[in-house]
C-alpha cells in the first residue's frame, strides 16, 4: 500500500516513536494524542480494518495493547486506560489500515465518554435484537 501513513511508518520511510515492535505489530506514539502517551498498536501487515485481520493475529495484537497500557499506569502514573478501535470513517477511522488506540486516563483529564441515548422505546430493542441476532447463526 504505497499511499499509506502506516506503511510508510513500519518501512522506515516516516519517523516515529516506536514504543515496541515485533513480528506482527509496531508501537507508537500518537502524533495528535488524546491525552500524552496515547498510543498505537499498528500491524506490520496491511489490513484496512479488524474485519481483515484474522483471528489468530487479533490475540498478538490484544497482548500488545495490555504490555503498552501495563507501561503507561507505570510509567506516566494513569489512573486507567481506555482501547479503541474504530472501524471504517462513519466510526472515526481515519487512516485505512488497522491500529488500536491504548490512552492512558488521568483523574480530572477532561475525556469523556461516549454520549449515552437513552433507553429503546417500546419493541425497539427487541427489533435491534433480532436484526443482529439473525446473523449469529
Amino acid at each position: 500500500m504505497e499511499e499509506c501513513i502506516f506503511c510508510k511508518i513500519i518501512e522506515g520511510e516516516i519517523p516515529a516513536k516506536k514504543l515496541y515492535e515485533d513480528d506482527k505489530v509496531i508501537a507508537i506514539l500518537d502524533i495528535n494524542p488524546a491525552n500524552e502517551g496515547h498510543t498505537l498498536v499498528i500491524t506490520k501487515k496491511h489490513y484496512k480494518n479488524i474485519l481483515e485481520v484474522p483471528p489468530e493475529d487479533l490475540l498478538g495484537i490484544m497482548e500488545t495493547g495490555i504490555k503498552i497500557a501495563k507501561a503507561q499506569m507505570k510509567g506516566l502514573e494513569a489512573g486507567g486506560f481506555n482501547i479503541g478501535i474504530n472501524t471504517n470513517e462513519v466510526a472515526g477511522q481515519v487512516v485505512e489500515h488497522f491500529h488500536m488506540h491504548i490512552i492512558p486516563r488521568f483523574k480530572g483529564d477532561g475525556l469523556e465518554e461516549w454520549e449515552r441515548r437513552g433507553r429503546y422505546n417500546e419493541g425497539k430493542q427487541e427489533e435491534i435484537f433480532g436484526k443482529i441476532q439473525s446473523f449469529l447463526k
